[in-house]
Formats: structure tokens, sequence, C-alpha cells
């Protein structure tokens, strides 16, 4: 959504809490689309580099672990399905899906997948500790790439600040109690909780927000604004 200004090259400011993306020049702009596609598919290949390690995974591929156990489908397969189905969510709490937001849903399942498809089981702790250091470093990358993009937040991390609007309690709580409710589901349903889901709570709000600064985007000093319906990137990481 475009903001006119009686005055171009002057800025409009930004509104608290949503993204403020500037129109970049040409080269930014492919810059955008390039951090967020690889950024969406470094994202499931870390998500299967943690599923191969089986020692635990990220709170939410416990429950689409736990779903694709019970459901015979794959679990990249699964997360585009529940993707869509928290995005559909969003309709009464009034969010407003990006680019990003739309390829999110279907880019990590099939990177997932793919991945899933090329990298074996891993027998022995040594290869499984380094599967599963891989995995959640590879996913602070990703989480740095596709937020620093700018295309707007995926789809639970929507859900999250749109339940913070809604209810007006805090995005760490709310993000809390989210993230609660679908491990344990999950691993109710058969999903991996072990070290890794320690680990990755413990280490992925610092390695985020730090390639979050490292793959910025510079703003121009001069051009239209557009608002993108999300969060900023230090609300969705704050836990």
């Amino acid at each position: 959504m475009s903001t006119e200004h009686a005055d171009p090259s002057v800025p409009a400011p930004a509104r608290p809490g949503r993204f403020t993306l500037r129109r970049p020049a040409g080269g930014h702009l492919v810059r955008r689309f390039v951090q967020l596609y690889a950024g969406l598919v470094l994202y499931g290949v870390s998500s299967a580099l943690l599923v191969r390690s089986g020692l635990g995974l990220e709170p939410w591929n416990v429950l689409h672990q736990g779903l694709a156990e019970l459901t015979g489908m794959s679990i990249g397969v699964v997360t585009i399905y529940v993707g869509v189905a928290v995005l559909l969510l969003w309709i009464p709490l009034r969010q407003r899906p990006g680019l990003g937001t739309v390829s999110n849903v279907f880019v990590v399942g099939l990177a997932m997948d793919g991945t899933l498809a090329l990298v074996p089981d891993a027998h022995g702790l040594g290869l499984r500790i380094p599967l599963m250091a891989a995995g959640i470093v590879l996913n602070g990358v990703a989480t740095g790439l596709y937020i620093a993009a700018k295309f707007g937040p995926g789809p639970r991390d929507g859900l999250m600040t749109g339940l913070h609007e809604r209810t007006g309690r805090s995005i760490r709580l709310m993000r809390t109690l989210v993230e609660v409710a679908v491990v344990v589901t999950g691993f109710a349903l058969g999903g991996t909780l072990g070290v890794a889901t320690v680990l990755y709570a413990l280490v992925i709000g610092p390695l985020a927000q730090f390639f979050l600064c490292l793959f910025a985007v510079p703003a121009p000093t001069a051009g239209g604004v557009v608002a993108a319906g999300g969060p900023s990137g230090r609300a969705i990481l704050r836990r």
C-alpha cells in the first residue's frame, strides 16, 4: 500500500509496529527478491537438517512432524497445509499478508521436502550433532535474510502479532503461548522434542537478530513509502 506525499522527496513517517519499505532503486529491489527467496529456501533446508539430526525440531516443526506421522503426508506438505490454515486465521485478526507471507507458505515446505529427499538419515552423534548445529545456525541466517527483505512476515509470525494487537498482550507472551501449544500438541502426535528444541529456543533470537542487521537493505534517502502489514523484525524476534 503506497502513500502519496505532496513533496515526493520527503518520506512520510512510519507507523509504529509496521515494516516501512521505501521504493528502492532497481538494484535494491532485485536484492530484496533474492534475499526473500534465498531465505525461504534456506529456512526449509535448515528445518530438514534438524529433522535428519534426530535431536529435536523447532517448535512449529514438532507439530508438523506429528501431523505428518498422523496423516502419512510428508512433513513439507503438512507445513504448507498448516501455513494455509494459519494464514486463514489472519482474516479475523485483520492482518494483511505480503508477498513474503504467501511465498513463505509454499517455498519453505517444498524446500524442506526437497532437502529431505537428498540428505539421508544420520547415524551416530558424530554426524547428528553437526547436522543439528548447521540446522540451527542456517535457520538464523535464513530468518535474517527473509525478514530483512521486508516483504511481510511469515504466516506464523503474523498470527502472533495479530493476537498481540487483538488482545493487547505482549508479543513475547503471545509467542510463548502459541509455541508451547504447538510443541505440546506436536509431541503428543509423535513429533521429535529434544536438545535441538531447547538450543533453538535459546539461540535463535540472537542469531536471527545478528543476521537481520547483517542483511539489512540500505534505504534510499528519497522516494515513496510502502507499508507492509507486518511487525518490525525486532518485534518478531523478541522472546
